[in-house]
């Protein structure tokens, strides 16, 4: 993905997710995938895997509507 789509995907979840029924969205997402909490089961390895998956999803959610404009992954590495 270029800095071009990089940039429109971040405009794009911002607007998704800016107007009042998109933060209530976001606040459900946050309690169903385990934004709050462990996602580790004591003896359960595949559930553990399983939640921690879908925690993952609204952590990168979470993480494009916190980007600042044109940061991604290649350019902090560079500056760095």
């Amino acid at each position: 993905m270029n800095s071009k789509d990089l940039k429109q995907l971040e405009i794009a979840y911002k607007q998704t997710f800016s107007s009042d029924t998109g933060k209530e969205v976001l606040e459900d997402l946050k309690k169903r995938c385990s934004f709050y909490n462990t996602t580790h089961i004591k003896g359960d390895s595949h559930e553990s895997a399983f939640l921690e998956g879908t925690r993952s999803v609204i952590l990168f959610i979470n993480n494009m509507l916190n980007k600042k404009p044109m940061e991604d992954k290649w350019v902090v590495k560079q500056t760095r």
